[in-house]
């Protein structure tokens, strides 16, 4: 996994393109993403939510189907429940869904624009960058013994010098350990490393 710097770099690269903003999943798995960031306006991102629009998505159902890169005005799957036209009505006129990744770890991304369709080169630009975010934020397929012992001490609810007492080491050693997971897992709080570490099946 790449650093937070780097997502957050080749997502504003995202965001230039994208003037209607965008939604990124990146491995989904169990249909939920291990990451998502998401620009859209929040009518719109309410809208969606509140009619369940994720399960009857086109441009989802589209990115599950194939990898690659398709404009919204093109997209081979039915949208009997015009969520597009819902979307355009929202600002989102024109679209552009990429997908990439093994059907296990899929990552699929969706960017809009109100004033035109993105050009080819635009496409491959874009496509490169969500290809790259991919790959970056593959997850470990492990973590160190110490590293592990460290996120049960937090998960069992020891405070920093209980769980440092109870494995020995210093209180210090014990942080150090915590900064070395969460840097591992791209989490921001040992919280958040602690979740990741469950959903990644590393604990």
């Amino acid at each position: 996994m790449s650093s937070r710097a780097d997502i957050n770099a080749d997502l504003r690269k995202l965001g230039k393109h994208a003037l209607s903003g965008y939604f990124v999943g990146l491995h989904i798995r169990f249909a939920a993403p291990l990451m998502q960031f998401q620009t859209y306006d929040e009518k719109w991102s309410e809208f969606y939510s509140q009619n369940g629009y994720a399960l009857r998505d086109p441009t989802i159902a589209w990115g599950f189907s194939t990898t690659g890169a398709c404009r919204w005005s093109a997209l081979p799957i039915p949208d009997p429940f015009n969520i597009l036209k819902d979307a355009a009505d929202h600002g989102l006129i024109f679209g552009l869904t990429v997908s990439h990744g093994p059907i296990a770890s899929r990552t699929i991304a969706s960017f809009a624009r109100a004033d035109r369709e993105l050009s080819d080169a635009e496409i491959e630009e874009i496509s490169t960058t969500v290809r790259r975010l991919h790959d970056m934020t593959e997850p470990p397929a492990s973590l160190t013994k110490a590293q592990k012992e460290a996120l049960r001490c937090i998960a069992e609810g020891d405070r920093h010098a209980a769980a440092a007492a109870k494995l020995g080491i210093t209180e210090s050693a014990f942080k150090a350990r915590l900064i070395s997971v969460r840097e591992r897992l791209k989490a921001r709080t040992t919280a958040e490393a602690l979740q990741r570490a469950k959903e990644y099946r590393l604990l």
